[in-house]
């Protein structure tokens, strides 16, 4: 059994990494927000670090409760797979919701400059920003929710490969080795989010363009539609 579990351990980590870098739900919206929403780095890697924990928590709590009444991994797959469409789905509105927000954002952040006169003949340029006759709009609800709203999303995502995996040892009884893959799944997923995350948000910042700043959110909510789209549509 300790070549068995040395085998299946190595066999986890690899699926886990592979998984992740595959399926760019698992870090896209952590780039595009965190770069929109201006995010500092440590709160970019805690709240890319909390979804990855529900993400593969939710699923490890579903396989031990698999376990624990004798389901079969059919049926474990197939609740894995109704998990994954209401995951995609919800990723798709979120996404759609928060581009449709972006844009509005947008018309009623335009700036305009306007000339202001002095007696001494010197003219100045002053800018602007008109938001519906003056009227302010704040962003905080907006920002506040929008880490909840990724942390339900990814509670709600499956890891489709990590229900096969905890059956085999448990299968043995071998709860040392439930534990095992699971830890080990979980790690390689987290960690290869916030290396793919982190990486992206410094790409993205050397290749912004400064005239579709206005645009970001909705650019944002449109890539994250993009995403939820092609697991829900496209099955990628």
């Amino acid at each position: 059994m300790d070549i068995d579990l040395t085998v299946l351990a190595a066999t986890a980590a690899s699926v886990a990494l592979v998984h992740t870098l595959l399926g760019p739900d698992h870090y896209l919206p952590f780039i595009v927000l965190g770069k929109t929403r201006q995010w500092s780095r440590r709160k970019v890697i805690a709240i890319t670090t909390l979804c990855g924990i529900g993400h593969v928590g939710g699923s490890i709590a579903l396989g031990a409760i698999g376990i624990a009444l004798g389901v079969a991994v059919g049926t474990m797959e197939f609740i894995e797979g109704t998990r994954g469409e209401w995951a995609a789905w919800a990723l798709l509105a979120f996404g759609l919701a928060y581009g449709v927000w972006g844009l509005r954002r947008a018309q009623t952040n335009r700036t305009h400059t306007h000339p202001h006169a002095h007696a001494d003949g010197t003219v100045h340029h002053h800018h602007h920003h008109h938001r519906g006759g003056h009227v302010h709009v704040h962003d905080k609800p907006a920002a506040s929710m929008t880490p909840w709203m990724l942390f339900i999303v990814f509670v709600l995502g499956p890891c489709e490969p990590l229900i096969p995996l905890l059956m085999v040892p448990a299968a043995e009884h071998s709860w040392m080795g439930v534990a095992i893959i699971a830890g080990l799944f979980g790690i390689v997923t987290i960690a290869t989010m916030l290396t793919v995350v982190l990486l992206g948000v410094a790409g993205l910042g050397v290749l912004w363009i400064k005239p579709l700043e206005r645009y970001a959110h909705a650019l944002a909510g449109g890539a994250i539609a993009m995403c939820g789209f092609g697991m829900a549509v496209l099955g990628l």
